[in-house]
C-alpha cells in the first residue's frame, strides 16, 4: 500500500515540476519571440528539442526507475530542471536557447509522469493505479496555476525573471521527491489465497499487438498534447479572443483534467482502463470541434477547454494503468520506457508544425488539424479494446 503523504507529495511535485517546464512555453511563448526577435520556428523549436531529448533518454530513465527507484531519478531531474530554466532566463543566442532546452528535455523525462507512474509501479506493483490516479489531481492543476501566474509575473517583471521564479519552484520540488521510498513491490505472501493478476497480453504476438497500439495511442495523445501546450493560448486568441481573455479560458483545461481525474479516482476503480481510455478518445475530436467556434463564442471557447482538459486528464492516467493490465508489472519501467519513445520523438515536430500551419494556414487549420489526429487516436483505442476485453478478474479489481 503505498501510503498517503507520498501520494500528495508527488502530486504537488507534478504540478510544480509541469507548470514550470512543459507549460513554461505556453505561457512565454510569444513573449520571448517578441522580445529577442526570433521566427516562432526558433523559439518553438526549442521545446521540440525538449521533446526530442525526452524520447532519446526514455529508455535509460525507464531502466534507472526500475533499478535505483524513483527518489534519485526525480531528485537529480529537479536539479536539471532548475538549471534548464536558469539558463532560459539568461538566454540571449540561440545555442544557449536549445542547450538550455536540451537541459529541460533530460530533467522533464526524470520527473514528469512517466517517471512518476514507473516510481508508483515499483512501489506498489499492479495495485499502483490508484496511486497514479491521486497525483494527476494536483498535477491537472499545472496550466491553471501556471499560466495565469506566468502571465502576471511576466507583465510586472518580464519573462526572465518569471523564468528564473520558475528554476527556484523547480528546486522546492527536491524535498517533495526525497519522501519517495525505496522499496520494491514484492507481491501477496505466499500463504495467501489471492492468485496474482495475469497480464492481458501473453504471448509475443498479443505484446506486440497491445504494445504498438498503446504506443499509437500515447503518441497520438502526446502529439496534441505538446501542439496545445505550446499554441492553446495563441490559438484562441488568433481567433479573436483578447489575450488576457485567452489566457483565462485556456486554464479552464487544467479544471477540465482535474475534474475528470477526480471522477477517475471515485469511480474509476469499476471501469476497466481499455473503456475509460477509449471514452477519452472518443470525447478529444469534439473538443477540437467546439473550439472552432470559440472566436465567436467564449463559452465555446470554455466547452473547448474543458473537455480537451477532461479527454488529456484520462489518457494520462490511462498512459499510466495500461501497461499495468497489459503488461508484468515488473518491468513496468524498463519496457514502457521503451514503448514511448515514439510518443516523446513524434510529438517533438508538434509544436514547430503547428507554428508553420498557424503561420500559413491560420488558427482554425491547427483545430482541424488536431480534430483529425484525434480521430486517428480514437480509431487504435478501440483496436486495442477489442483485442483486449476485460477478464473476470480485471473486474475485482
Amino acid at each position: 500500500m503505498i501510503e498517503r503523504r507520498v501520494v500528495a507529495a508527488l502530486g504537488l511535485a507534478q504540478l510544480i515540476s509541469w507548470g514550470a517546464t512543459y507549460y513554461l512555453i505556453g505561457g512565454f511563448g510569444e513573449q520571448i519571440a517578441a522580445d529577442l526577435g526570433w521566427s516562432r520556428d526558433i523559439v518553438y523549436g526549442g521545446f521540440a528539442a525538449a521533446l526530442l531529448v525526452m524520447g532519446v533518454t526514455s529508455p535509460l530513465a525507464g531502466r534507472w526507475v526500475d533499478g535505483r527507484g524513483g527518489r534519485e531519478v526525480m531528485v537529480a531531474g529537479a536539479a536539471i530542471n532548475a538549471l534548464g530554466c536558469a539558463g532560459l532566463a539568461v538566454s540571449h543566442q540561440i545555442s544557449t536557447y536549445f542547450v538550455s532546452w536540451i537541459v529541460l528535455g533530460l530533467g522533464m523525462r526524470l520527473t514528469l509522469y512517466d517517471a512518476a507512474f514507473a516510481a508508483l509501479a515499483r512501489i506498489g506493483g499492479p495495485e499502483a493505479r490508484r496511486a497514479m490516479s491521486g497525483i494527476t489531481l494536483l498535477g491537472g492543476l499545472a496550466a491553471t496555476v501556471f499560466w495565469p501566474l506566468g502571465h502576471t509575473l511576466s507583465e510586472y517583471f518580464g519573462w526572465r525573471v518569471a523564468v528564473l521564479a520558475y528554476a527556484g519552484l523547480a528546486l522546492l520540488t527536491i524535498p517533495l521527491h526525497l519522501l519517495i521510498p525505496n522499496q520494491r513491490f514484492v507481491g501477496v505472501p505466499s500463504s495467501s489465497s489471492v492468485m496474482p493478476k495475469q497480464p492481458r497480453a501473453l504471448g509475443r504476438r498479443q505484446l506486440a499487438a497491445a504494445g504498438g497500439l498503446y504506443a499509437v495511442i500515447m503518441t497520438g495523445a502526446n502529439f496534441l498534447n505538446a501542439g496545445m501546450s505550446a499554441h492553446m493560448i495563441a490559438v484562441l486568441s488568433g481567433l479573436g479572443l483578447t489575450v488576457t481573455v485567452a489566457v483565462w479560458i485556456a486554464t479552464f483545461r487544467g479544471i477540465g483534467q482535474s475534474a475528470a481525474r477526480l471522477c477517475e479516482v471515485l469511480f474509476g476503480g469499476r471501469i476497466d482502463p481499455l473503456a475509460l481510455n477509449m471514452a477519452a478518445c472518443l470525447i478529444m475530436p469534439l473538443s477540437f470541434i467546439a473550439g472552432l467556434f470559440s472566436g465567436s463564442s467564449k463559452e465555446m471557447g470554455i466547452a473547448f477547454a474543458l473537455l480537451y482538459g477532461a479527454c488529456n486528464g484520462i489518457l494520462t492516467i490511462t498512459r499510466g494503468t495500461l501497461p499495468l493490465i497489459l503488461f508484468d508489472h515488473r518491468s513496468y519501467g524498463t519496457l514502457v520506457g521503451r514503448l514511448i519513445v515514439p510518443s516523446f520523438i513524434l510529438p517533438a515536430a508538434a509544436p514547430l508544425a503547428y507554428a508553420i500551419v498557424i503561420d500559413r494556414l491560420g488558427d482554425a487549420a491547427a483545430l482541424y488539424l488536431s480534430a483529425s489526429l484525434a480521430v486517428m487516436t480514437l480509431l487504435a483505442a478501440v483496436m486495442l479494446k477489442l483485442l483486449f476485453p476485460s477478464r473476470l478478474e480485471d473486474a475485482k479489481q
